[in-house]
């Protein structure tokens, strides 16, 4: 995958991940002091830490797993696996990835996988 795109992607995965904490330092007041607290840390890697589970228990579900995918996307750049769907290999397209930057499935297998927990 071309390097441009890679950095792209990866920029909006940072940015994404920076607007979810954010919003929680906005509106948890439990999550603003563990952010606080932190001391020469970037804030965007506190989300990524066990040693911050207060801070889990704060974010709702749907943030959480948000973080995680973006966590996921970012890892799989650095590996050089980033952009292949994780159940059958073949290339995401770039649409789907600048849409949704932490997809894990080409549209085929993910359309699939909705079909069957209907």
């Amino acid at each position: 995958m071309e390097t441009e795109f890679l950095d792209r992607m990866k920029e909006a995965l940072i940015e994404q991940k920076k607007e979810i904490v954010n919003q929680l330092i906005a509106n948890n007041s439990d999550f603003k002091d563990i952010v606080e607290g932190i001391t020469a840390k970037d804030c965007i890697d506190v989300a990524s830490d066990d040693v911050d589970r207060k801070m889990l228990e704060a974010i709702g579900s749907k943030d959480m797993n948000r973080l995680k995918l973006i966590d996921s996307a970012l890892t799989r750049i650095e590996q050089g696996k980033y952009g292949s769907c994780m159940k059958c290999s073949k290339k995401i397209p770039h649409e789907r990835l600048e849409a949704i930057p932490y997809a894990l499935l080409c549209v085929d297998c993910k359309s699939a996988d909705e079909r069957r927990n209907r």
